[in-house]
């Protein structure tokens, strides 16, 4: 498999998964698939809300596709946002907002542990395959760096000082929790295991 359609309207995470699988796969987001949708992630579970995505893009286009959702799973707060991070502040996806509310609600917390979770999910020839990858660290006080994108200003992983604004996105990879997921994914395409 050459070219796989990865169901996503985020530029960003394109952009990451390309950096991972370098020229492996062609990576085709939805809008290159010329699908123009928003699929609702209505689920209480990163699984659920990956699978769902898989399946209405490989129903509407009846090709191989993957999915992923991810969370940021913070320990003090019962792992919230969890699967509503990227609507943890309302609707608007709005990031700002969303890592001013998760600093609001740890402000007088001493335990900053967190973990970003990625699951990915494959539908190919009709079978569904689930990989996951997790990354630990700490949320910190205030915003550090410009790189990168949702949460990554305020997260700093395990092994490092910076947080992932601060990585390149070289640098991210050596920790990141979609690159765990993502190897994984083709470790398996590459397998011959289908």
């Amino acid at each position: 498999m050459n070219t796989i359609i990865f169901a996503t309207n985020n530029e960003n995470k394109v952009t990451e998964v390309r950096s991972i699988l370098k020229d492996e796969f062609k990576i085709l987001s939805l809008k290159e698939a010329g699908i123009d949708i928003d699929i609702p992630e209505p689920f209480k579970t990163l699984e659920e809300n990956a699978f769902e995505k898989a399946r209405v893009i490989s129903h509407i286009m009846n090709k191989d596709c993957f999915a992923e959702d991810t969370g940021l799973e913070v320990e003090a707060l019962n792992g919230e946002p969890g699967v509503k991070s990227a609507r943890y502040a309302g609707e608007s996806r709005d990031f700002e907002k969303n890592i001013d509310k998760l600093l609001t609600n740890l402000k007088d917390k001493e335990n900053r542990k967190a973990r970003f979770r990625t699951v990915v999910c494959l539908i190919e020839e009709g079978k569904e395959k689930i990989f996951e990858g997790t990354c630990k660290g700490t949320i910190i006080a205030g915003r550090r760096g410009n790189s990168g994108f949702g949460y990554d200003p305020v997260f700093v992983p395990d092994g490092s000082f910076r947080t992932f604004a601060e990585m390149s996105m070289e640098e991210k990879n050596t920790f990141s929790h979609r690159k765990k997921a993502i190897e994984k994914l083709a470790e398996y395409l590459n397998s011959g295991n289908i």
